[in-house]
């Protein structure tokens, strides 16, 4: 019996399931195969890479869902989705972002619509929904830290997590809302083994007259991707990128330097306390081969322990 990799329960002998469809779209019954290999598709990157503005060291393709040929197709403009392959080097990033965007969210992240299709040649490819498209040609106002930081790709990991709580008071509306988010999602991307949380993985959004924090993407464990790099983090925590504690995390950050309540505090501790045995479900049912899925538990065992959860 298959699995879904929309939902990661059965399907049968189907590609997906008539669930993980209805996620996409409620006038989906179908979903043909990506009409690319992995290879392919990365050639197709790198061919559009001046023509679409998405950027970054993964490759990256801009696709609309075309309901009536139940399929998705690569445009250069006006794409409703971003897709990403299989990385000619690093073994299972499609797989590895999915499962870890579906943690977050059981954590209490909000995270846009994402999961992964069959290409042709039978290799799974992500998929995000971009949430800074409305409507058929509107655009919604988005800026990474980067932009807000007046530094570029090739500064991005030149700032420290306190100079971003500087900007949250200097554009977002109600900053304290926004670094009590903050102040999970660094957690979260601690315990995953995320330690490249730059500048450009961050952003904020305009919602009518509000700014605030965009939905959380490009989340990823990369350290079992590197085989366990030197740093913990990208940006530096009391001038610190690595050994980390708990005592930096919550009251330093937390409590200090976000100036986050005893309450707020706990509640966001908890949420990640509460998310920890629907994470370990997911591993198990997720796509990861079984050896980066035993890294992968036994890396988040060991920062659940130094958090303390």
């Amino acid at each position: 019996m298959k699995t879904c990799p929309l939902t990661y329960e059965p399907c049968g002998d189907f590609l997906y399931s008539e669930k993980g469809l209805k996620l996409l779209s409620q006038n989906l019954d179908n979903l043909e195969l990506l009409s690319y290999t992995a290879a392919e598709q990365r050639a197709e990157a790198m061919a559009r890479a001046t023509k679409i503005s998405i950027q970054g060291v993964q490759p990256k393709l801009s696709a609309l869902l075309n309901i009536k040929e139940s399929r998705f197709d690569l445009v250069d403009s006006g794409g409703k989705y971003i897709l990403k392959p299989q990385h000619h080097i690093y073994p299972q990033l499609p797989e590895n972002e999915d499962v870890c965007m579906r943690m977050a969210k059981a954590a209490g992240i909000k995270v846009p619509l994402h999961g992964m299709i069959w290409s042709k040649d039978n290799s799974l490819t992500y998929f995000i929904k971009r949430f800074d498209r409305q409507g058929h040609k509107d655009k919604i106002p988005v800026e990474d830290f980067a932009q807000l930081a007046k530094l570029t790709r090739d500064t991005k990991y030149n700032y420290s997590m306190e100079n971003l709580l500087l900007l949250l008071d200097e554009y977002c509306t109600f900053p304290v809302i926004e670094k009590a988010k903050l102040f999970r999602l660094l957690l979260f991307n601690f315990l995953i083994g995320n330690e490249d949380m730059h500048l450009k993985n961050y952003s904020v959004i305009r919602e009518g007259d509000k700014i605030e924090l965009s939905p959380a993407y490009d989340l990823l464990n990369s350290t079992i991707v590197l085989k366990g790099g030197a740093e913990e983090i990208a940006l530096t925590l009391a001038g610190k990128k690595r050994k980390l504690t708990r005592k930096l995390f919550v009251d330093y950050f937390g409590k200090e330097r976000c100036g986050l309540t005893n309450k707020v505090v706990e509640s966001s501790l908890q949420a990640l306390s509460q998310a920890k045995e629907t994470w370990f479900t997911l591993l198990s049912a997720c796509f990861l081969s079984d050896e980066l899925k035993g890294k992968y538990k036994k890396l988040l065992e060991s920062r659940l322990k130094i958090i303390e959860l």
